[in-house]
């Protein structure tokens, strides 16, 4: 199984955590607590979805206890990248502006 990677917050101020496996109910436990760890380090977390192969209910529900906790600390979350199982779920969900950060969509290759 693949671990987060967390780098250091520059003087306190701007982590940033890279999730690499998927975020499902399977490893749910392990990825809040990497998530919550880093953003109790950082008043600014940028968080990497780009690596997500996937996610489901338990993965959503992590993403938004981030939010809700950085909004109750006072920090900031971002999500700096999106894989495309992350950008389908919060599009299909209609939830991608309750975390505030630009959703890249890439541009379809023509056949």
């Amino acid at each position: 199984m693949r671990k987060a990677h967390t780098k250091a917050p520059n003087n306190g101020d701007v982590g940033h955590l890279v999730l690499d496996n998927d975020l499902t109910i399977y490893n749910a436990p392990e990825q809040k607590r990497a998530l919550l760890d880093a953003l109790e380090q950082a008043k600014v977390l940028e968080l990497d979805l780009a690596h997500v192969g996937e996610i489901d209910s338990a993965g959503l529900q992590i993403l938004i206890l981030a939010k809700r906790e950085s909004l109750a600390t006072g920090k900031d979350l971002r999500i700096v990248a999106h894989s495309p199982a992350v950008q389908e779920l919060l599009d299909f969900l209609n939830v991608a502006g309750y975390f505030g950060d630009p959703l890249v969509i890439p541009a379809q290759d023509k056949a």
